[in-house]
């Protein structure tokens, strides 16, 4: 599959960038770069990119309001972009997230950061949609079977948009569902289930009735008694999670097999 991606941004460095890393992907071929929100408005019918990076801060409309536009003019239809929004500040993940964009890029770009977003998109392309893809994505769930980039949790009064990745465990405390990351805990009425089906494609496992787990901050597995064990994470505290004896069986086919 080949991914036709766009750059929209108006600051020439950043541009040139972003440009060198998405030339090292095998698979994507750059269409010419908008360095305004009306020369990517025209370039974007001309050349039909599957995804754009998008900076927010466009001279001009602002990147979430040509998104907006972009996804209202093809509503219904199979040739909806793919958005990975690019920004210097993190404080437009919100908007981000209403969007259903693929990811959210913080300036400068972290090279190893980057090939997850584009490995998001490549899993969306590649996602079967109704209708004629034509290689191309329309708009989905931010449930998806894929995940997404940001997931929003609403604790107490507040909405607290999240990265999968940032989420070390999730326990269910009476009828409080804590979600701990390294920073903080977040206390919700979400069920774990309802967790669980947002975070569907990381690496999350559900390793007791009351606990789902993000593997890649397991740092050891040590036997607990009667054939169950305890995961000891990585999160600065050296956090232990339990592993049910049914749940253990499946999670040791998991490792031997990824």
């Amino acid at each position: 599959m080949t991914i036709r991606a766009m750059i929209a941004e108006d600051e020439r460095l950043v541009r040139e960038e972003l440009a060198y890393l998405l030339q090292l992907e095998d698979d994507v071929v750059l269409c010419p770069s908008a360095e305004t929100s009306e020369q990517l408005l025209a370039l974007e019918q001309q050349y039909k990119p599957d995804v754009i990076f998008l900076d927010i801060q466009m001279p001009g409309l602002s990147g979430v309001e040509v998104a907006k536009q972009m996804k209202g003019a093809s509503s219904g239809s199979p040739t909806s972009p793919l958005f990975v929004f690019t920004t210097a500040y993190d404080d437009y993940a919100v908007e981000a997230f209403e969007l259903e964009a693929v990811d959210y890029l913080l300036k400068p770009y972290d090279e190893k950061r980057f090939k997850i977003a584009m490995e998001r998109v490549r899993r969306r392309l590649s996602q079967p949609s109704a209708g004629e893809r034509g290689g191309r994505d329309t708009p989905v769930s931010v449930q998806t079977q894929l995940g997404t980039a940001k997931i929003m949790i609403h604790d107490g009064e507040r909405s607290v948009i999240l990265s999968p990745e940032s989420i070390c465990y999730a326990v269910r405390v009476r009828r409080v569902l804590e979600i701990h990351t390294e920073e903080q805990v977040l206390r919700t009425k979400m069920t774990l289930q309802e967790l669980e089906r947002k975070l569907r494609g990381f690496p999350f496992f559900r390793s007791h009735r009351g606990y789902l787990v993000n593997l890649d901050y397991v740092h050891e597995i040590t036997p607990w008694f009667n054939g169950t064990y305890n995961l000891i994470l990585r999160d600065g505290h050296a956090s232990k999670v339990p592993v049910s004896r049914a749940a253990a069986k499946r999670l040791f086919r998991l490792l031997e097999n990824h």
